[in-house]
């Protein structure tokens, strides 16, 4: 283990906390508010401790697989713990543990809420809610690499810790050349975003914040009723900005360099647009058939939580519990599937639900001919095995920590469908569930052991899993 490159990462990420910082602290000078000292306090601290840990550079720089986890892992529980720190100090969070659940629901883009009324906050602490979820959305080591040469040339080990999806691969050979096209296209969707937003008639400051957990598929709002509240002018246009984030990203690479056949030749992006629109029309039906609203919109809301939940953003234009059992359904297997890899989306991710059915449809043809040899393929390639077997390991791991989620949620005595979604929320980063933890909800009633829990599965859903499981593995540390 290279320990003296996991520090200097580590110092890095602590820097890049509390330049952070200074953002919230602007927006509380411009509204005039207190709480806006103990960001630049933060910061500072922030700034000094990372400096000075950063002073003395590795002597190794060899950088691979272990030490990848192992920094990405604690990098996001680092830079969750320094986060919450303003929120706590500033007394807007009851506890130091109601901070740390909002700031790791934030960086993991999750969306979940200990706040029963959101608009009670500062501007700055709703600000930095949902700039830490701008940041979190491609990933703070991303955003490093972006930035900083750093590792010597294997800082791809730390993208595939980081980066959701079950291979990632460079767009381009130089890996902190990837890191800086995924970066510019997050921006540039942001930004076009932002001034849609304004066009639609949302005020500036809503528009910035919205923006942030657009794109990053966040879905932190502002807002006690989330998006409810606005136009429906504003709900249309971030509903397309959400099914375009869950699009993988090398999609929009391969756009941009002309290359529109690759584009248009992934399995995975026609799949998802598949079950995307499906399932707005299928909701949609529904809700017109039940007389829940008419046909405008029932589109409309249908159009809004099928981007919403399959993007795992979690906001809401209304709330779905009241919705008819066949409509409440999908949304469930669209909480579970989620998105593209290669985007900020959670979930199980769509290209992995291609690779279980091929799994699946390869099995069944050596039953019935024995001798036959099927290789599993996508988008004409042939699939490596190193892949397929990250894929059912995946699938394994998330269904055990699921599993024994519930189980600890549980002993706080609450329904079954809010353990369940509740564990699914943070698993699969959504942020709103069903019954007490619908969009109307919030996760304020779990008790302390609850709130840990979830939070746990927030990162490891967040980080795809196996980098906490590196991290809090006895053989990673044991010395050969």
């Amino acid at each position: 283990m290279n320990y003296g490159i996991i520090r200097y990462v580590l110092a890095r990420v602590i820097q890049i906390v509390g330049a952070m910082m200074v953002a919230p602290f602007a927006v509380s000078f411009i509204y005039g508010e207190k709480e806006g000292i103990y960001y630049l306090a933060c910061a500072a601290g922030a700034l000094l401790t990372g400096g000075a840990l950063a002073v003395k550079k590795p002597e190794k720089k060899d950088f691979y697989a272990k030490e990848g986890f192992v920094v990405t892992a604690a990098s996001w529980i680092l830079l969750s713990v320094i986060g919450a720190l303003p929120l706590y100090f500033s007394g807007e969070m009851a506890s130091f543990t109601d901070a740390l659940f909002e700031t790791v629901s934030g960086f993991t883009t999750t969306g979940a809420s200990v706040v029963p009324a959101v608009e009670d906050l500062s501007r700055s602490a709703n600000f930095w809610r949902c700039f830490i979820q701008l940041i979190g959305g491609m990933g703070v080591l991303v955003f490093l690499l972006a930035m900083l040469p750093m590792t010597g040339g294997q800082d791809i080990y730390i993208m595939k810790a980081e980066s959701p999806g079950p291979d990632v691969g460079k767009l381009v050979p130089r890996v902190r050349r990837t890191a800086y096209y995924l970066y510019a296209i997050y921006f540039l969707l942001t930004t076009v975003l932002f001034f849609a937003l304004l066009i639609a008639g949302m005020p500036l400051y809503d528009a910035i914040c919205t923006a942030f957990t657009t794109t990053s598929t966040g879905g932190f709002g502002i807002k006690n009723d989330s998006l409810g509240g606005y136009a429906p002018e504003v709900q249309y246009v971030v509903a397309g900005f959400l099914f375009l984030a869950g699009i993988n990203y090398n999609f929009y690479f391969y756009i941009f360099r002309k290359r529109i056949k690759d584009a248009f030749s992934s399995e995975e992006v026609r799949l998802y647009a598949f079950i995307f629109f499906a399932s707005v029309f299928f909701i949609a039906i529904v809700l017109i058939n039940g007389k829940v609203c008419g046909t405008e919109p029932a589109f409309r809301h249908a159009f809004f939580q099928v981007g919403s939940i399959m993007t795992t953003a979690g906001f809401s234009s209304i709330d779905y519990n009241d919705w008819p059992a066949a409509a409440r359904e999908v949304i469930i297997f669209l909480m579970l599937l989620g998105g593209c890899a290669g985007s900020t989306s959670g979930g199980i991710k769509v290209s992995r639900l291609i690779i279980y059915v091929k799994i699946l449809g390869r099995e069944l043809m050596e039953l019935c001919h024995p001798r036959a040899v099927k290789t599993i393929r996508m988008d004409g390639a042939r699939v490596n095995n190193e892949v397929v077997k990250s894929a059912v390991s995946f699938i394994i791991a998330y269904a055990f920590i699921f599993v024994i989620s519930v189980l600890l949620v549980s002993m706080d005595g609450k329904d079954f469908t809010t353990n369940f979604t509740a564990v699914a929320s943070g698993l699969g980063n959504i942020g709103p569930g069903f019954s007490l933890v619908g969009p109307a909800e919030n996760f304020a009633h779990f008790s302390m052991l609850s709130k840990y829990v979830i939070m746990f599965d927030m990162i490891a859903g967040r980080l795809e899993i196996f980098p906490l499981l590196v991290l809090l593995a006895p053989a990673t540390w044991r010395r050969k």
